[in-house]
């Protein structure tokens, strides 16, 4: 699972079936702390995620396209919940 925050919208008028009718999103991965971390990632989107909405990503293929209903789906980013807020205990 990853952090990020949603910075981008991708459009794609070709594209595998199992991504019809999904949004795919530019996502930036952050820290604990908030602050970018690594590459951008592309993510489907199947909860209505937004611009500059701080999400939970799975990168995790297989569990991306089960849960897409398609075992053989080029998937390997799946926005699974949006963040509303971080605490962390130390």
């Amino acid at each position: 699972m990853v952090i990020g925050r949603v910075v981008g919208n991708l459009v794609s008028t070709i594209k595998h079936p199992v991504y019809h009718g999904k949004k795919i999103l530019l996502v930036q991965p952050l820290d604990p702390a908030g602050a970018p971390q690594g590459y951008t990632m592309v993510a489907v989107d199947t909860i209505g995620a937004g611009i500059g909405e701080t999400v939970l990503v799975s990168t995790e293929g297989r569990a991306a396209r089960e849960i897409l209903g398609d075992s053989n789906g080029p998937v390997r980013s799946l926005i699974v919940g949006i963040i509303d807020t971080i605490q962390s205990v130390e």
